[in-house]
C-alpha cells in the first residue's frame, strides 16, 4: 500500500502516518519528492484500512498496489507526469529530438562518450578530452535556450556531465540493473531517462524506475530503444507493446529512441508515428 501526502505536508502529519503503519505491525518506506511525500507500507497491507488512513491529517489518498512498482504507478498518480527543463515541458506535448538536425529540436541531445566498433576510426577523442569539451558544448546550447540531454555510458562520467551543466541524463539499457547507478541518479534533482535493453521485460523496466524513485528522484522518463526481433537481417524492432503497457501502468513519460531501428520496411518517420500512437511523448531520431 502507498499513502500519498498532500503537497508540502508537515513533518508532524508524516510522522502520524508512519506511527499508524508501525502500530499495525508493518514498516514504512518514505520517498520525498519535490512537492509530495509518498509513504509505502511494507508488509501484509490487508491489516490496514484505506478509509482510516485517508482520515489522517494531510493524507491525500491511500491506495492498495498489486504490482512491484508503487511510486511510479497509475494508482499513485492518475495524471501523467510532466517535468519542465529550461522552459521545455517533458511529457506534455509530443517532442521530437533530431540528432542530425539539432536546429529543429527544442532539446539538444549529446552522446560524447560513444565508442565506435572500429578501433581504428579516425577522429575519436578520449573520455578525458570529451569531458573537457563538454561544458562549452552545453553552454552553447544553453545560450540558445535549449535544455541539454547527455548520454552517460559509465558511472565515472556522471560527475563530469553534471559539472558541465547537463539538464537531463540519459542512461542506456546496459545500466538498467545497476543498483549503484540507480542510487546515484536517484539522488539527482533533474530528469533522467531510464532505458530498458533489448532483453528486458516490462516488469524489470518499471521496477528499475521504481528504485530510482525510492532514492528520491521522481523526475523519471522511461526510455525504449528496441527489443529483439525474429527477423535475423534486422535484429531489433520498436517495442510498441512495451510502450503501451508502460503508459497504461505508469504515469511516467516515455521516450522512444528509434535511431537504430530502421529496418528498410519502416522509415524513422513511420516508427515515430507508431511510438506516438503507443503513447510515447518524446521521440529521439537521427534522420
Amino acid at each position: 500500500m502507498i499513502i500519498v501526502m498532500q503537497p508540502h505536508a508537515e513533518e508532524q502529519a508524516i510522522k502520524a502516518v508512519i506511527e499508524h503503519i508501525r502500530a499495525a505491525g508493518l514498516h514504512e518506506h518514505v520517498s520525498v519528492g519535490a512537492e509530495r511525500v509518498i509513504i509505502g507500507a511494507v508488509g501484509d497491507e490487508r491489516v490496514l484500512n484505506v478509509a482510516v488512513l485517508e482520515q489522517l491529517p494531510q493524507v491525500e489518498r491511500a491506495v492498495r498496489i498489486v504490482h512491484d512498482w508503487r511510486i511510479i504507478s497509475r494508482e499513485a498518480q492518475p495524471q501523467n507526469s510532466v517535468y519542465v527543463s529550461r522552459g521545455v515541458a517533458l511529457g506534455q506535448d509530443l517532442l521530437s529530438i533530431y540528432i542530425k538536425r539539432p536546429v529543429n529540436s527544442a532539446i539538444a541531445y549529446l552522446d560524447p562518450f560513444y565508442v565506435p566498433s572500429n578501433p581504428y576510426q579516425a577522429g575519436v577523442q578520449s573520455e578525458e578530452q570529451q569531458l573537457r569539451l563538454l561544458p562549452a558544448e552545453v553552454s552553447g546550447n544553453h545560450q540558445q535556450n535549449k535544455p541539454v540531454m547527455v548520454r552517460v555510458r559509465d558511472l565515472r562520467q556522471l560527475d563530469g556531465v553534471l559539472f558541465a551543466g547537463a539538464d537531463i541524463v540519459y542512461l542506456g539499457g546496459e545500466w538498467l540493473e545497476s543498483r549503484s547507478m540507480q542510487q546515484e541518479i536517484g539522488r539527482l534533482n533533474l530528469p533522467v531517462v531510464v532505458c530498458k535493453d533489448k532483453h528486458h521485460t516490462l516488469e524489470q523496466w518499471l521496477v528499475a524506475a521504481e528504485r530510482v524513485a525510492m532514492y528520491g528522484n521522481h523526475q523519471i522518463v522511461l526510455g525504449e530503444a528496441g527489443t529483439l526481433s525474429i527477423n535475423h537481417r534486422h535484429p531489433y524492432r520498436l517495442d510498441v507493446e512495451a510502450i503501451a503497457e508502460a503508459v497504461k501502468h505508469s504515469h511516467l513519460p516515455v521516450l522512444a529512441n528509434v535511431t537504430r531501428l530502421g529496418n528498410g520496411l519502416l522509415s524513422q518517420e513511420q516508427l515515430s508515428q507508431l511510438a506516438e500512437v503507443a503513447g510515447a511523448r518524446i521521440i529521439l531520431r537521427n534522420d
